[in-house]
């Protein structure tokens, strides 16, 4: 059974950090890819970051360009989203979802329909 599990959302204060993990089970990890996405309250799911874990490829939303840091850890089967100089619009529940890459011609990462997979969602808010 494909499992993801997120775990280390919380509550911070503006200017914070946090560190989300996305553990998964199930599955041949190195041969996924894994997407971090989120979504606020009244809002649609956006996409956050992905990385190929066979390659360390990565890509990040504009929003969140250096200041979230997605890195994998293949012996762990688990994928991180450092998250540093946290703004009050980073609250939301975050997702982590797999799907065999990242991007390919035809196919974004940051569209959610190709990912096969979707953990729970863990909650982060940071208040101002």
């Amino acid at each position: 059974e494909v499992q993801l599990v997120e775990s280390g959302g919380g509550l911070v204060q503006a200017g914070g950090s946090l560190r989300l993990s996305c553990a998964a089970s199930g599955f041949t990890f190195d041969d996924y890819a894994i997407g971090w996405f989120r979504q606020a309250p009244g809002k649609e799911r956006e996409g956050v970051s992905c990385i190929n874990t066979n390659s360390g490829s990565t890509y990040y939303a504009d929003s969140v360009k250096g200041r979230f840091t997605i890195s994998s850890d293949n012996a762990k089967n688990t994928v991180y989203l450092q998250m540093n100089s946290l703004e009050p619009e980073d609250t939301a529940v975050y997702y982590c979802a797999a799907d065999g890459w990242c991007s390919r011609p035809g196919s974004r990462w940051y569209d959610q329909k190709k990912y096969n997979y979707w953990g729970q969602g863990t909650q982060v808010t940071v208040s101002s």
